[in-house]
């Protein structure tokens, strides 16, 4: 499979194309994005056959929302958020599943020292909890729709009532401020405090 390269022009058309409808435009954005996209994901979960259900699920997503799309707006960025997005509720899933409760439990029955190194996902949202309130109102407020609530920086702008590149600030401030607390939780954080 070649690899297709857009420009900038280009992609605005293919936007409007896709828009429209068109199912050549999204191809072209599979074949310039999906192995990429694929990598990324492989890097989390570690499964290539998990990544790319993942990014099946971004582009049936994207050709869903397709009329949603901003001229504006980058599809590479458009993409990795929705990989993002779909990594933390893949996580969020696998953590709640009987599967992973159970091997979390037997983790701790053989490995009585590496309770710190468990990827426990409800302690780790305790622990987020408990530093989202420790920041600046606007701060906690700006994170949790960021963060929680996959709502973009313009969309948190209009509705606090601020200039897009104060959310901006605040989200990086608040967010360095958690990825020290919650270092310990590397795979966690990192899915949800450093991946833009």
């Amino acid at each position: 499979m070649k690899t297709v390269a857009i420009h900038m022009s280009d992609e605005k058309q293919i936007i409007i194309e896709l828009k429209q409808g068109s199912s050549r435009a999204l191809h072209l954005v599979y074949e310039l994005y999906a192995k990429r996209l694929c990598a990324f994901c492989v890097e989390y979960t570690k499964s290539v056959e998990d990544a790319e259900e993942i990014v099946e699920d971004v582009f049936v997503k994207l050709w869903d929302k397709r009329e949603t799309i901003r001229q504006e707006d980058s599809l590479k960025s458009l993409l990795f958020v929705m990989s993002r997005r779909m990594l933390i509720n893949a996580y969020r899933a696998r953590v709640h599943s009987v599967s992973f409760a159970d091997y979390v439990e037997m983790q701790d029955v053989v490995d009585e020292g590496g309770s710190e190194r468990q990827l426990n996902y409800d302690d780790f949202m305790r622990q987020l909890e408990r530093n989202l309130q420790k920041l600046p109102l606007t701060q906690q407020r700006i994170i949790r729709m960021s963060r929680l609530e996959d709502m973009p920086n313009r969309e948190i702008a209009k509705v606090l009532n601020l200039s897009e590149q104060t959310v901006k600030n605040q989200l990086s401030i608040g967010l360095q401020v958690l990825r020290r607390k919650l270092g310990k939780y590397s795979l966690l954080a990192t899915l949800l405090l450093y991946v833009n």
